[in-house]
């Protein structure tokens, strides 16, 4: 509010055409008459005390101590212009005059400084100026800070007087609606903040703390930090605000959570003032081994890098100004600060200030040369001026290149080359070039804190390419030769993925396995990714590879075995075919069919070799094959046992005197039967094969590790009506065969029949259940365990005891035994 009432008041004309200054004019500290005046405000004094304002003077401040960095600015200001006043190549024939104000580091003072540069005050004309008369002062050089600078360019700018500050880099200051004539020869934090960030992602520090001061340049510039840090994923733990004029409690707060907190790392974005106070506290509580990371107002300030403060901040690391020299060796500088005497330098109130002293006997910041990093901002300041001056005389005097406007207002935009050769300039917000040096805090061998320069930063370079670090060895706050760790939890491998914890960062996260048939390869994997159907997750599931294919091959024991069962039984029933053929003479043979006795082991043996297509790799000959060949086979198989069965019966019946059954079921209707009952078996495979083939197929649902090829069905319906002919024609089968169990021996297979039918169900009723619940390869497995077994038990049980009369008891094999053994059984 006071502020706009004297923009207001300056800018309204009086009735009487003057404009009355009100109170005593301030008198700048430092000031030299010349043809152009420059106006310069800087913090030469610290820790001010302000007076109540009384009725004639609003207020009165006192100084505790001396800013000599500040001195440094104001004394590096007057030997630019010095040196330009000397200079012909630059503003020949003209001189430059200066005022030097002291703002004391506060906001208030440094606008009042302002209002008395444009307004006149303190000149050795009248207290009374024209209200329509131009200030005197055509650019001001200042201030440090960025909050005092930022009412100076409030209110400066609106008379178009140019504003070059040395130090101010708050990122607002780069709104050209609000500051049009505001310039600075520090580069921006819009840049800085991002390189500190990009800064703390080269060295994959995820989990910080951070510390800014509470005015513009720390809110400003830890704002945009935070922003840009956290789209690089990297979390705040804390964020503390500190400031000179707090109350020790809040830094007692402060160090509390420094104390507390996990993160190894500190990202402090304050001005150097405030972290003398910080550091002072972290001293009395030795607090040591933290890694900080600072911005330029702190990393590279002398003061602050103390002996002491090492301790706290060994290894720190921050970007800065590249250090320059104002002149070769800065000899110059040193000669002409050697013929300044100011009484103000003498610390000692026990000494009377004579003027005779000499200054190279004092060792203080503002005789050291050696760190000239924002000093040299300073010079480039005045410079930029004097160009732009320059080029505003040679476009009056139609000397040089000018725009319209440009004979009446000074240049907002120059271009030169320094002493040292470097290119200054200023882009349209009127920021310079980005360029920083990473530097590091190290002790050197004579005790002295050195700012080692390790790397550096460039904004003007393509993106990847602006953070450069060079060969330089670091030295770190642990101790180590290592990089320090700080993140809130270790990585997750390969194999694992991220999942946050619930009410904490997202750099705070559990590592929880993939899921079965889920990978991750990279570390920190937010998600896993589903291996493709055809692959699984390898034990660590950090890569997909391909499933094995399981099915039932030659080469495994389980195979093996099924395989010699299968040719075994074939053997055996062409063992017993043999010995049938050769004793078909024989009564025993004859008595029992031998046409359908043949066809059986004719069936039999087609029966064990149909199971050989269940094993191997299915293909889409092998799977058409299988079950059309096990379904024909045992159809013709269970027809001649049921051909065997109705002959018994019908040969029990035709021994009864007039009995004429065995016609009709002779030799002709037994080979009907059996070509019926077997052609529509057929027919059914004929069917399914055209309608709905079974063809290979890959199943990879049923288990995950492995890919079991199978022979897909095609028409369940299908298969079921195979399977299903096959038990009707057994189970009529049992039921006749156990009707016939109780006629003579000699003549009837019954028992035999009703055994092996009894052994044949039982095996196939099984069959069903293990088929449907056995997995994989063990599903064809149980198949061929049942199409064997179910065969084994037919030969053995119906063709096995005949072999035994036929071959062991050759003496039961006669037409007198079987005859006398039926007659006896008839009586």
């Amino acid at each position: 509010m006071f502020l706009r009432i004297i923009v207001l008041a300056l800018s309204v004309e009086g009735e009487d055409l003057f404009c009355k200054l009100w109170g005593n004019p301030d008198i700048p500290l430092l000031s030299k008459t010349g043809e152009f005046m420059l106006g310069g405000i800087f913090t030469l004094h610290n820790n001010i005390i302000a007076s109540k304002p009384t009725l004639h003077q609003s207020f009165f401040f006192y100084f505790k101590s001396l800013n000599y960095r500040g001195y440094q600015f104001a004394e590096a200001m007057i030997f630019a212009i010095e040196e330009i006043n000397n200079r012909t190549d630059i503003l020949p024939n003209v001189s430059l005059g200066y005022k030097i104000y002291d703002a004391c580091g506060t906001i208030s003072l440094a606008i009042k400084a302002a209002m008395a540069l444009i307004s006149g005050a303190g000149e050795a004309q009248s207290s009374t100026l024209s209200c329509s008369q131009q200030s005197s002062i055509h650019a001001i050089i200042g201030e440090s800070a960025s909050s005092p600078t930022i009412g100076i360019a409030t209110l400066v700018g609106q008379f178009n007087i140019p504003v070059i500050s040395h130090f101010a880099t708050c990122a607002c200051l780069s709104n050209r609606k609000e500051f049009p004539s505001f310039f600075r020869t520090i580069p921006s934090d819009y840049y800085q903040s991002r390189a500190l960030a990009q800064l703390v992602k080269h060295f994959r520090w995820t989990w910080v703390g951070t510390i800014r001061s509470d005015n513009d340049y720390g809110n400003s510039g830890m704002a945009t930090f935070i922003e840009v840090a956290q789209k690089e994923g990297i979390c705040i733990e804390y964020s503390e605000v500190i400031y000179r004029t707090n109350p020790r409690e809040t830094f007692l707060k402060t160090v509390e959570v420094i104390k507390m907190a996990s993160s190894k790392i500190i990202v402090a974005f304050a001005s150097f003032i405030d972290m003398e106070f910080l550091m002072k506290e972290l001293l009395l509580q030795n607090i040591t081994g933290l890694q900080w990371v600072g911005s330029e107002s702190w990393v590279s300030a002398k003061n602050v890098a103390t002996k002491e403060n090492y301790r706290i901040c060994k290894g720190a690391i921050g970007f800065s100004n590249a250090n320059a020299a104002i002149t070769p060796g800065n000899t110059g500088l040193i000669q002409f600060w050697e013929n300044i005497f100011d009484c103000s330098f003498n610390n000692t109130t026990s000494k009377i200030c004579t003027g005779s002293e000499n200054l190279q006997q004092v060792n203080n910041l503002y005789t050291d040369v050696s760190e000239l990093r924002i000093t040299y901002n300073v010079y480039k300041a005045v410079y930029a001026v004097a160009y732009a001056l320059h080029d505003l005389l040679a476009c009056q005097d139609n000397q040089g290149p000018c725009t319209a406007n440009q004979k009446d207002a000074l240049p907002l935009q120059v271009n030169f080359s320094a002493n040292n050769g470097e290119y200054v300039n200023f882009d349209i917000n009127g920021d310079p070039p980005a360029r920083y040096e990473l530097v590091n805090w190290q002790l050197s061998i004579n005790g002295i804190i050195e700012f080692v320069t390790i790397g550096f930063y460039d904004a003007s370079l393509p993106e990847g390419k602006q953070f450069i670090m060079n060969n330089k060895s670091i030295v770190w706050a642990n101790n180590d030769n290592k990089i320090p760790k700080s993140v809130c939890s270790e990585s997750c491998h390969p194999g694992t993925r991220k999942a946050t914890q619930r009410g904490k960062p997202i750099c705070c996260f559990d590592c929880l396995p993939c899921a079965e048939g889920e990978i991750s390869n990279n570390t920190d994997a937010v998600h896993c990714m589903k291996c493709p159907l055809e692959y699984r997750a390898n034990e660590e599931k950090d890569q997909c590879i391909l499933k094995d294919i399981e099915f039932l091959s030659y080469d495994e024991i389980m195979g093996m075995i099924l395989i010699i069962f299968a040719l075994l039984g074939a053997s055996l029933t062409s063992v017993v075919t043999v010995v049938f053929f050769k004793f078909k003479d024989t009564p025993i043979v004859k008595a029992n069919n031998s046409e359908l006795s043949f066809l059986l082991l004719f069936s039999l043996t087609l029966c064990f070799l149909c199971s050989l297509t269940f094993i191997g790799e299915p293909t889409q000959w092998s799977c058409m094959l299988r079950h059309t060949a096990f379904g024909i086979t045992f159809v013709l198989c269970i027809s001649c046992v049921l051909g065997k069965t109705i002959v018994v019966l019908m040969a029990f019946r035709a021994t009864v005197p007039g009995s004429k059954i065995m016609k009709c079921f002779g030799p002709t209707q037994q080979r009907l039967s059996v070509l019926s009952l077997t052609l529509l078996q057929t027919l059914t495979c004929i069917i399914w094969l055209v309608k709905y083939p079974p063809l290979p197929h890959k199943n990879m649902n049923s288990n995950k590790e492995v890919i079991i090829l199978e022979c897909e069905m095609g028409s369940a319906i299908a298969f079921y009506l195979v399977l299903g002919y096959i038990g009707v024609l057994a189970v009529m089968c049992f039921v006749l065969a156990f009707l016939a169990r109780k006629l003579p021996d000699n003549f009837n297979e019954a028992k035999f029949i009703t055994f092996s039918m009894l052994v044949f169900c039982a095996v196939w009723i099984t069959f069903i259940p293990s088929y449907i619940s056995s997995p994989g390869k063990y599903t064809v497995a149980v198949e061929v365990f049942a199409i064997l077994a179910s065969s084994f038990g037919l030969l053995l049980c119906i063709f096995v005891p005949k072999c035994y009369i036929v071959l062991l008891k050759p003496d039961r094999n006669s037409k007198k035994h079987v005859i006398g053994k039926m007659q006896s059984k008839s009586l």
